[in-house]
């Protein structure tokens, strides 16, 4: 069953009465090259089970099958459950999880189904989503070697962008914490039904790094991360004294001592340099 031909699409969708939901987002994948070259790049391979979010057709899923020892898919939509009992008939390596990713026990599923292999994650994810399942499985800390993911354009542009660049936000700042990141190869919006109005890019975060900080020194610099981000256009002085209720004065003192001027904003800070900010204002405001 050729799960990309339009026509083939069509008539699966038809024979279950499925309309496309635009509240979750779905837009199905019917250009043949991009899925294989997901789940290549993307970790899909033996000694591997492979957490994929959102199945749509099983489009990918089925090539993640093809290549990984398992995987298990968590999908909201309890109207696809029936169309993947036909795509994915001939597989018995995939286990579906009719659940919410953002309330999922994706540490339990982990244990659950990929005991003795290592993990990867693969996923189309839905553009209003992007940053909130990127922030939850990168602050999970969940045993997986890397997030291989289909995003929007712009946002992939922003997850790979440098710190301490305009083009960078908090999520850069996120992944750039956790793990490096990169983009693999663009792909056009006419390569989904139906067609969105943006183009895509699927990037790839390897979780390589430990932490650097302690857990209350992790907790605060994500908080002084989101709050410079929130009102990015403000100084840091002023979004970090109006959302964290900390002295513009400490904020000063911090910031000269690592020799940045009073008016700087958040996303003039390297990656070094806003770790060091953050221990050091957490510190002033113990004293």
């Amino acid at each position: 069953m050729e799960l990309t031909n339009i026509g083939t699409v069509r008539d699966i969708l038809g024979r279950h009465g499925f309309n496309f939901s635009k509240g979750l987002g779905q837009n199905f994948i019917i250009n043949p090259d991009i899925c294989p070259k997901i789940a290549e790049n993307g970790n899909a391979k033996k000694g591997y089970g492979v957490l994929e979010i959102g199945t749509g057709i099983g489009v990918l899923t089925k090539e993640l099958a093809l290549r990984a020892d398992r995987v298990a898919a968590v999908e909201i939509d309890t109207r696809l459950l029936p169309i993947l009992d036909e795509t994915l008939a001939d597989f018995d390596n995939v286990k579906i999880y009719n659940e919410d990713v953002m309330k999922a026990d994706l540490r339990g599923i982990i244990e659950k189904e990929f005991a003795g292999l290592r993990c990867a994650v693969c996923a189309n994810l839905p553009y209003y989503i992007t940053s909130p399942v990127i922030m939850l499985l990168l602050e999970s800390r969940l045993p997986i070697d890397s997030i291989t993911v289909m995003v929007q354009k712009e946002a992939a542009q922003r997850l790979c962008a440098a710190v301490g660049t305009r083009e960078s936000g908090a999520i850069t700042v996120g992944v750039n914490y956790y793990g490096t990141v990169k983009q693999l190869f663009g792909v056009s919006r006419g390569s989904f039904m139906p067609s969105p109005n943006v183009d895509s890019a699927v990037i790839r975060i390897d979780l390589n790094k430990k932490s650097e900080l302690t857990e209350e020194q992790e907790k605060f610099f994500f908080r002084v991360v989101k709050a410079g981000f929130s009102q990015r256009r403000k100084t840091m002085a002023n979004s970090i004294a109006s959302l964290m209720g900390i002295g513009k004065s400490a904020v000063y003192s911090v910031l000269s001592e690592l020799g940045l001027p009073e008016a700087a904003r958040i996303e003039q800070l390297s990656m070094e340099q806003l770790m060091k900010f953050s221990v050091m204002l957490m510190e002033q405001t113990k004293e």
